[in-house]
């Protein structure tokens, strides 16, 4: 009934309605009294709508002007003293203080104390529909034994080159290890010095590899020092029982290393 006194920006008639209401609900027992406060809650939330929409206020405008005059006022500006020598334009700040930007860095984080927002560096993801997969037709018999008899060819070729490689590297290492070991023959070479590589941890796993072929083929021996730790060191050739000290002196071991072992 009072709608438009309430509207009115100099009126608190809707305040006073407000507080009113609260005093009535603290004493609500039933379900029709409650079903009444909701009714009033949802006519006042309109009439408080209405009620900020007809204010126009210029509060929000922002006058750069004014606030660099308010700045550099806090920054402690002094307008009456100038300087009149020549070099009046190399002095930082011109007539502000020499603290005047450490006290504004100080005072601007107090209004800065917030969590930062979340942000996508790239963007935000935009899901795509999956590309549909191509159906591969199944080739005709006469195609397909003509790819299984070309197919042992392929592989042939690509294990003698991964064997060629892998047998050139295995040489590497022996040259090394035997130059280590003429170098200074008193000192025990370790084992895990020796193959472990620092900056990668497959290349390491890759060593550990190519020095079981070593082993393997009696070039090298493993032996474990005073402190119980594996040493390494070339076999020396022995004429024409090598290759029955080679065979009588293989054992296999099996050891685990994952990252957190070889950092």
């Amino acid at each position: 009934e009072n709608r438009e006194a309430m509207l009115n920006s100099k009126s608190n008639r809707l305040t006073e309605a407000l507080e009113e209401a609260n005093k009535l609900f603290d004493g609500v027992c039933r379900a029709r009294e409650a079903a009444l406060d909701a009714q009033f809650l949802v006519i006042a939330s309109n009439i408080g709508k209405e009620k900020a929409n007809e204010l126009h206020s210029e509060m929000s405008a922002f006058d750069s002007t004014a606030f660099a005059e308010d700045l550099l006022t806090f920054m402690g500006i002094n307008r009456t003293e100038v300087e009149e020598t020549d070099d009046s334009e190399d002095v930082p700040g011109g007539f502000l203080p020499s603290d005047a930007w450490q006290t504004m860095g100080e005072e601007a984080p107090k209004y800065f104390r917030r969590a930062p927002t979340f942000h996508y560096m790239m963007g935000s993801f935009k899901s795509e529909p999956p590309v549909p997969k191509q159906r591969i037709e199944r080739q005709k018999k006469a195609s397909r034994g003509k790819a299984e008899r070309a197919m042992p060819a392929q592989l042939k070729e690509m294990q003698e080159s991964h064997q060629e490689a892998t047998e050139k590297e295995v040489e590497r290492i022996l040259r090394i290890l035997q130059t280590h070991f003429e170098n200074d023959p008193n000192t025990p070479i370790s084992f895990f010095d020796f193959v472990i590589d620092p900056n990668s941890f497959a290349h390491t796993v890759e060593n550990m590899f190519h020095v079981s072929f070593l082993i393997r083929d009696g070039l090298a021996k493993i032996k474990l020092d005073e402190d119980k730790l594996p040493t390494i060191e070339p076999t020396k050739p022995s004429g024409r029982g090598e290759e029955e000290n080679r065979a009588g002196a293989r054992n296999q071991v099996v050891i685990s290393l994952d990252q957190r072992e070889w950092k």
